[in-house]
C-alpha cells in the first residue's frame, strides 16, 4: 500500500467512524462532479473541522475568501446560529451557479451571501459598505494572493476573529525559495507577512489524507 492510499483510508475510517451520513453533501460533491468542477474541496473530515471550529468560536458572522461549489461553505454556514451570516467571495460564475444551487439544497441559503467576481474587489466593495466585522474567516482561494487576502482580513476583522488559511503546505514545496510555482511564492510570503504581523497569533499545521500532504495555517486577531 503506497502512502496517498494510506492516507486515505485513514481518512476514510476516520469520516465513517465520527461524521453522521449526510445525503446533502453527498449530493453537493455529485453536483460539483457533474458541472465539471475541480476536485479540491475540503475533505468531510476537514470540512467537519471547518465546522468545530466556528462552533467553538461562536462565529456568527462568517467570510469565506474561496466558494468553489459551497462544500466548506455549507459546513460553516450549519455553524451558524439562526441569526447569522456568511458571506463568500467567488471569481468564476460557473462556479456560483452550482454553488448558489447547492447553499439552496442543504437549506442555508438564507444565510449567505455570494459574491461574485475578483475577491480583492469584493473585500473592498465590503469595506466600502461598512460591513460588520467579522469573527471568523477561512482563505481557500488562488493562492498567489493569499498575502493581499490575509491583510483584507485582518481589516475586515474584529479582536479575537479565527483565521483558518487552507492549502499552505503544497506537498512539501513551501520549504522551496526557488519554486517557480507562483502558488509556493503566493504562500511563502503569506507566512513571511504572518511571522512579522502582530495583531495576529498563528501557527502552521502539515496534514496528510486523502486531499495528500498539504496543511493549514490557523490563527487568531489579537487586535
Amino acid at each position: 500500500m503506497n502512502e496517498q492510499s494510506k492516507w486515505s483510508k485513514v481518512d476514510s475510517y476516520f469520516v465513517d467512524r465520527l461524521l453522521t451520513a449526510d445525503p446533502v453533501l453527498d449530493a453537493v460533491l455529485d453536483a460539483n462532479a457533474g458541472a465539471g468542477l475541480p476536485n479540491i474541496d475540503v475533505a468531510p473530515n476537514q470540512g467537519k473541522l471547518l465546522h468545530l471550529l466556528a462552533k467553538m468560536k461562536g462565529a456568527a458572522n462568517i467570510l469565506e475568501i474561496g466558494t468553489l461549489g459551497g462544500y466548506s461553505t455549507i459546513w460553516l454556514a450549519r455553524a451558524l446560529p439562526e441569526t447569522g451570516r456568511l458571506v463568500t467571495l467567488e471569481f468564476e460564475h460557473k462556479h456560483v451557479v452550482v454553488a448558489e444551487d447547492n447553499l439552496r439544497l442543504a437549506g442555508v441559503s438564507g444565510k449567505v451571501e455570494v459574491m461574485e467576481g475578483p475577491a480583492l474587489e469584493s473585500l473592498a466593495l465590503l469595506e466600502a459598505r461598512g460591513t460588520e466585522p467579522f469573527d471568523f474567516i477561512f482563505i481557500d482561494a488562488d493562492k498567489p494572493n493569499n498575502p493581499h487576502y490575509l491583510k483584507w482580513a485582518l481589516k475586515l476583522a474584529r479582536p479575537g476573529a479565527v483565521i483558518v488559511a487552507d492549502n499552505v503546505v503544497r506537498n512539501g514545496e513551501v520549504i522551496n525559495p526557488d519554486s517557480t510555482d507562483d502558488r509556493v511564492q503566493g504562500i511563502r510570503r503569506f507566512l513571511d507577512l504572518l511571522a512579522e504581523e502582530p495583531r495576529i497569533d498563528a501557527t502552521a499545521l502539515q496534514t496528510v489524507g486523502s486531499k495528500g500532504y498539504d496543511g493549514f495555517v490557523l490563527g487568531i486577531v489579537t487586535a
